[in-house]
């Protein structure tokens, strides 16, 4: 039998079932003069401390932005001054760039309030807040934010296959694991994902039927074995392998869409670099948890 090493085994002691009991608590931001904390986006939060350099004009331009935005009837350039601090030269010149760039306007009597292009930078928020409105573009959106390849997978004609993917910069690149895969299904997230939801009697006869390939070292190729990790990882809802389908790929799937026929069943899953699942097994089945529940309604 294959000895099978979980994510976070190095750092945790070794048994993924401890990563479910609870998200991971974040640490404290360091926080912007306003009181504001900064967030990460992305897969993984990253700590981020204050950069040592930064470009004064930028900071007093944004500080002048919402001195203007907290005056709905507009407020005048002295004013302006005097409340962010800025000698009146200096004031005078972001003021006239900003209103240049749209970003203010300047009313007959000198006051000052938010311009048209604020309009169109709250619009376009907006639109990324809502979020994505098909399961397509919530895969764009987390391929580009987590540089990650993302897969969703459903059974078709009875086998696990890929039916959608979006290639990541920052996974290694797999060439099998394109449109239409359906082979390995017993090596992959997403195939053990999908096989998963079926009853054991039907999960035994499709492994006869499909074979339990080699694909490396760490392949589990043994029907007990298999069962034990679909086990383990079922406590969390999230399935992983770590290279047992190519060397130096790790990948995590979860079901997004159960169903009374396996038809129905669809798997979404992250490929990845091995060291990046294994340092960060908590946070990632935290996200494809979360991911599971944003693309139920898409579907």
């Amino acid at each position: 039998m294959v000895e099978q090493r979980r994510p976070g085994d190095e750092s945790r002691g070794g048994d993924p079932r401890e990563a479910s009991a609870g998200p991971r608590v974040g640490r404290s931001r360091p926080e912007r003069p306003n009181g504001k904390a900064r967030k990460a986006v992305g897969l993984f939060p990253v700590q981020q401390a204050e950069p040592t350099k930064m470009i004064q004009s930028v900071q007093r331009a944004l500080r002048i932005m919402e001195l203007v935005g907290r005056h709905a009837d507009g407020v005048s350039a002295p004013r302006i001054a005097f409340e962010c601090g800025l000698n009146r030269a200096t004031a005078y010149n972001l003021l006239r760039t900003l209103v240049y760039e749209r970003y203010l306007r300047r009313d007959e009597e000198g006051r000052y309030s938010l311009g048209l292009e604020v309009s169109d930078r709250y619009s376009e928020l907006t639109r990324a807040m809502a979020g994505p409105s098909t399961c397509g573009a919530y895969m764009r959106r987390m391929s580009t934010e987590t540089g990650y390849s993302t897969f969703v997978a459903r059974f078709v004609e009875g086998r696990p296959a890929v039916t959608d993917v979006i290639e990541g910069n920052k996974s290694p690149h797999v060439e099998d694991l394109i449109v239409g895969f359906d082979d390995g299904a017993h090596a992959t997230a997403l195939g053990k994902a999908l096989l998963a939801t079926l009853q054991p009697m039907d999960r035994a006869r499709f492994l006869r039927s499909a074979g339990m390939r080699k694909f490396t070292g760490h392949t589990l190729t043994e029907p007990d074995a298999f069962e034990y990790d679909l086990a383990v990882y079922g406590e969390s809802g999230v399935y992983a392998e770590i290279g047992q389908f190519k060397e130096d790929v790790a990948c995590a799937g979860v079901v997004i869409r159960e169903g009374e026929s396996p038809g129905e069943r669809i798997v979404f899953a992250v490929a990845m670099p091995l060291e990046d699942i294994r340092n960060s097994w908590q946070i990632l089945s935290q996200r494809l948890r979360e991911a599971a529940a944003e693309l139920q309604p898409l579907l």
